[in-house]
């Protein structure tokens, strides 16, 4: 991801423990529930979660599952057109990643990533 953002003239994105917590947060949600959502069983959308967690200004979400490590996660992210879209934003400059997974299934992550400004 970091090439593509340099040749695409974009500066690198930091990672933010901020938005690793947020990250997290929504992570373990999806491997509680078992599903792959933005939204959580609370009620709860994206816009609420990131605003609940104290991050301002423009923010967009990436979510996955199954058997992969961080760079698959990244590299099917920046193979899905709506996902590289949010990895390649100009406003972003800053990101959290994290995955959680079941205890009965192990293997199966549920990563999640935020990007912010």
């Amino acid at each position: 991801m970091a090439e593509i953002r340099k040749t695409q003239g974009l500066s690198m994105l930091s990672a933010d423990r901020q938005l690793e917590r947020a990250a997290l947060q929504q992570a373990h949600y999806m491997a509680a529930s078992g599903k792959m959502n933005h939204a959580t069983g609370f009620g709860k959308g994206f816009t609420a979660r990131v605003k609940g967690n104290g991050i301002r200004g423009a923010a967009a979400e990436n979510i996955a599952e199954g058997r992969m490590d961080a760079a698959r996660a990244i590299d099917m992210w920046m193979n899905s057109p709506p996902h590289r879209r949010n990895m390649l934003d100009a406003r972003f400059n800053r990101f959290g990643l994290a995955w959680a997974s079941r205890p009965d299934r192990p293997e199966w992550r549920y990563w999640t990533m935020i990007l912010a400004s």
